[in-house]
């Protein structure tokens, strides 16, 4: 897995199989019912979109699963993203497209580069300097 680059060539061809998408639709309409069932509907947009770039992130570094640091810091992106969801106040009413999806975007390649720097870290040949 090429950890010098942010974004690879294979992030680029990356496409949801047709199969997917009625599990993406099922997953958010659940978590959405869920909320609702409690009371929270206005946390179900934050945390689908959440769980939706977490679950992309993975997906797009999924040759590196069978690495622990890798898993820790999925642990703790999930962690901050649902400190986030709970801390800030969100609205019920609707917000475009065009406001959310840079946030995704912008939000993915964050965690992208962390565990880019995180995977150069963690696999740099150790120096027997102490």
């Amino acid at each position: 897995m090429q950890l010098d680059k942010v974004i690879t060539e294979e992030d680029r061809k990356m496409r949801l199989p047709l199969w997917g998408y009625p599990f993406v639709l099922g997953g958010a309409f659940l978590l959405s019912f869920i909320f609702d069932h409690f009371g929270k509907l206005a946390l179900a947009r934050p945390t689908v979109y959440a769980v939706a770039i977490i679950v992309i992130t993975i997906a797009m570094r999924w040759k590196l699963r069978g690495h622990v640091w890798f898993w820790g810091t999925m642990a703790v992106f999930a962690a901050l993203h649902a400190v986030l969801i709970l801390l800030v106040p969100w609205t019920p009413k609707w917000i475009p497209v065009l406001v959310v999806i840079p946030i995704g975007i912008a939000d993915s390649y964050a965690m992208l580069w962390v565990v880019s720097v995180v995977g150069k870290r963690m696999e740099a040949p150790e120096t027997g300097e102490r």
